[in-house]
């Protein structure tokens, strides 16, 4: 199937790993030009090397005018046809125990800094019209998950903003959608279960294992899987999908 991503030029965020790292390969594979955005640029340049059509990027979602310079250099050559929304979770932590400083820390970086860059790079989309926002959620925004309440919260205001946002810009050719990631094996992944083990005072195997355990498929799920789902949602063969949230997570999410 040819997904028509050829000259399509796509801005991939958190991309020095894990699932961003794993996208931004699928849609370069797919013939797309990538702009891989990551806090190091240093880690995309090392996965990139060799590869002429991603363009490795310093981008940290927390630091405002760091976020203008990237769009003001994009919006040079017009802008991206694509945009992936995707960046680092926030520490665990029950609700009860989140302050103040970190709710509004982890907003700014994860929603608020999120939602100015997309706002400025749409009107060039919406020129072309034509264009592909997908935002990387979590899980935790349907069935919240225990001693994440951070990014339970701040995730959801994104599925919030990506549900809005679709209806406004459906008609400008322009789609916008939501993917949810169970147990995908990254880094992350391993990270979270270090926690719980360290946490229950348990083998970090053991948790890893229970975890699985609660999973019809059986397992974690391959980065490589989960983008290529992203990189569907972001071709013009997905013209028609919008304001959708998509699970990639094995079956786990127990409700309808």
């Amino acid at each position: 199937m040819d997904l028509e991503l050829n000259g399509k030029r796509a801005l991939v965020l958190g991309a020095s790993r894990g699932l961003g790292m794993a996208i931004a390969k699928s849609l370069a594979a797919e013939g797309a030009t990538v702009f891989a955005a990551a806090r190091s640029r240093d880690k995309i340049a090392d996965w990139a090397q060799g590869m002429t059509d991603v363009t490795p990027l310093a981008l940290d979602l927390a630091d405002l005018p760091q976020v203008d310079g990237v769009v003001d250099a994009l919006l040079k050559d017009g802008g991206v046809d694509i945009i992936v929304n995707n960046g680092g979770g926030p520490p665990p932590g029950t609700a009860q125990s989140a302050e103040r400083g970190q709710w509004l820390t982890h907003f700014e970086a994860m929603a608020a800094n999120l939602f100015h860059l997309n706002t400025r790079l749409l009107p060039a989309m919406k020129g072309r019209g034509w264009g592909r926002i997908v935002s990387i959620t979590s899980s935790g925004v349907e069935q919240p998950i225990p001693n994440l309440a951070l990014s339970n919260g701040i995730r959801s205001a994104v599925v919030g903003w990506s549900k809005t946002l679709a209806n406004e810009v459906a008609g400008d050719g322009i789609t916008v959608n939501v993917v949810m990631p169970g147990r995908i094996h990254t880094q992350r992944v391993d990270e979270l279960d270090a926690a719980a083990a360290k946490r229950t005072e348990t083998d970090v195997a053991d948790v890893a294992a229970k975890s699985r355990a609660t999973i019809p498929a059986g397992r974690y799920g391959k980065p490589e899987e989960f983008a290529d789902v992203v990189t569907f949602l972001a071709s013009a063969r997905a013209g028609y999908v919008t304001g959708s949230k998509i699970r990639i997570d094995g079956g786990s999410i127990k409700s309808i």
